[in-house]
């Protein structure tokens, strides 16, 4: 199973939409809270190449993006060929 990375916020209604469609593929994935800032965040910034919005999804360190970029992914019949790599 592919290692899976999710930086969310508290009360992230995209952040929940993320980690439900993982969940639903029994995907367990790490989660990292970034609402309080701090070095997690910063973190983030430098993988996502500067994006600041959440959720941003890594599988196996290949940045997917938000919520509607794995959403995309999925609907594309990508997401099962990444995650069981």
């Amino acid at each position: 199973m592919a290692k899976v990375e999710v930086y969310t916020k508290f009360l992230c209604p995209y952040c929940t939409r993320a980690k439900s469609l993982l969940k639903s593929k029994g995907v367990d994935f790490e989660e990292y809270d970034i609402s309080m800032g701090g070095p997690r965040r910063t973190e983030m910034l430098e993988r996502a190449h500067g994006r600041t919005t959440v959720p941003q999804i890594f599988i196996d360190d290949r940045h997917i993006g938000g919520s509607d970029d794995l959403a995309a992914l999925e609907r594309d019949g990508g997401l099962d060929s990444l995650l069981a790599a």
